[in-house]
């Protein structure tokens, strides 16, 4: 059982990593649900990886993220198909090489990381993907030389991607990486703006709350294990399990017992020692292999754990129905246009913008997760903004003004 001032330290570093989340938070746009994923997952000891295209953050976000843990090795890398295993793990000592000595020199790489980054993950040779896999799993390497593997004293790895793997090799890879978030460009008008506005406003000094190595150490070894799973987390999880495998969605036994370390990690964040249903809502970011399956767990795991959320999910069906009536609508008259969103887009937008704003502060009030609803307002925002100024050709000022 945990004294009192062991107690007192994971609520310490439980808070000090939220002050981590909600900084990040306010630099990166559209990205909290991200931030808290990961912070997560580096809590329950996981990897993960971050999918979306050139430009979004992935880079920037993984290192101000990695770069909070105080005292730690960082250890990152961009792979290509022609890394080599000694770029990884260690090149050979040419000092010892003269003398008739094979070593290696492990100083910087992987070998002494606690924190990786590791940018085009599924670029990864053939030459290194095994120690690659034995460096995620196990946090093993087996030196070229021969004799007794190196234990790495790996904690957690963020991996990026522009892409999905290919090949069987580089989906070897994706089945370790517990954690699967996907990012895409800005799509809140508001958001877009003030990206730009950084670009020539001097960025105001914000506060850069960092937690030691120890503390995050003892937080994922010690407190972390600790949190409570009561039985009604299991019954939700088995009953979830057998709900994805009517959509033939199937993961692996491994995978979700996995996952209770992540529920778990999920409840220390929030300073609870007890896993409670809003800690399901993690696993959205866990039970599925393609993206196009996302939304179908999503639903699943909403409709379980958060009615507001599961309603959002459905007003977001009919924003995405707008937006490609819009689509459809290229090349017709401003007449046409116009009269399309006055009698039909405009109403049916701002009615789901109202609604929207409820729910989320519904689910404010009852301390569920509002990640999901955010997600469709900024959905919402979006699709109303292309409506008022390519259907009624309002100008950028005024569509501010309007959402």
């Amino acid at each position: 059982m945990a004294t009192d001032v062991e107690a007192f330290e994971a609520a310490d570093t439980a808070k000090r990593l939220r002050a981590v989340v909600d900084e990040l938070s306010a630099v990166f746009y559209e990205r909290e649900d991200v931030v808290r994923t990961l912070t997560v997952a580096m809590l329950a000891g996981q990897h993960s990886l971050v999918l979306g295209p050139p430009g979004t953050a992935k880079s920037e976000l993984a290192r101000e993220l990695t770069g909070r843990i105080e005292g730690a090795n960082l250890w990152e890398i961009l792979l290509s198909k022609f890394t080599a295993p000694t770029r990884l793990f260690g090149p050979v000592d040419v000092a010892a090489l003269s003398r008739g000595e094979y070593r290696q020199v492990f100083d910087g790489r992987a070998t002494t990381g606690h924190i990786a980054f590791v940018d085009e993950i599924f670029k990864c040779s053939v030459a290194a993907l095994n120690e690659m896999l034995a460096f995620l799993n196990e946090r093993i390497y087996h030196p070229e030389s021969g004799g007794a593997p190196i234990h790495c004293p790996l904690i957690s790895a963020i991996t990026a991607s522009n892409e999905l793997p290919s090949g069987e090799e580089s989906a070897a890879i994706y089945d370790r990486l517990l954690v699967r978030l996907e990012v895409d460009y800005l799509a809140d008008p508001s958001n877009f703006a003030s990206l730009v506005r950084s670009a020539v406003v001097a960025p105001v000094p914000v506060s850069r709350t960092t937690v030691g190595l120890a503390e995050l150490q003892h937080a994922v070894n010690v407190a972390v294990p600790a949190v409570g799973v009561p039985e009604v987390i299991v019954d939700a999880m088995c009953a979830l399990r057998v709900a994805l495998r009517r959509k033939e969605l199937i993961s692996s036994d491994r995978r979700w017992r996995q996952s209770v370390r992540l529920l778990q990690a999920s409840a220390f964040l929030d300073d609870r020692r007890e896993v409670g249903e809003i800690d399901l809502a993690v696993l959205t970011h866990v039970l599925w292999d393609s993206p196009a399956q996302r939304p179908t767990v999503e639903r699943e795991v909403l409709q379980m754990v958060n009615p507001d959320a599961k309603e959002a999910l459905d007003l977001a069906d009919s924003i995405e129905q707008l937006e490609a009536e819009l689509d459809a609508k290229a090349g017709q008259s401003r007449e046409s246009l116009s009269e399309w969103a006055i009698k039909e887009a405009n109403g049916k937008l701002a009615r789901a913008g109202k609604k929207l704003s409820k729910l989320l502060k519904d689910a404010q009030k009852a301390g569920r997760s509002t990640a999901s609803i955010e997600r469709v307002i900024v959905r919402q925002r979006a699709v109303h903004a292309r409506v008022l100024t390519e259907a009624l050709g309002v100008d950028a000022s005024m569509v501010q003004a309007q959402i």
